[in-house]
């Protein structure tokens, strides 16, 4: 899960992988805008074939909260 959502995350934002870690947040460390982030939580439903909760996804600051909402998601699927 962790892999894929890298290489999502290195289509919204110029970073090398090895920066995207499970403590990396999405706005401070990554440089996400809030139009990245809704546009790359997007592509994650298409990817994952998961319906993210817009709530939900408001709350998560880290590529690791990202990882465990989806497998969450996954496993409800």
């Amino acid at each position: 899960m962790l892999e894929k959502l890298k290489e999502i995350i290195m289509n919204y934002v110029e970073v090398k992988e090895e920066a995207i870690t499970p403590e990396a947040r999405f706005m401070e460390d990554l440089g996400f805008t809030s139009f990245d982030f809704m546009s790359m939580l997007g592509e994650i439903e298409d990817e994952f074939d998961v319906e993210v909760d817009q709530q939900k996804a408001a709350d998560i600051r880290t590529v690791g909260e990202a990882v465990e909402y989806l497998e969450q998601l996954s496993k409800e699927a």
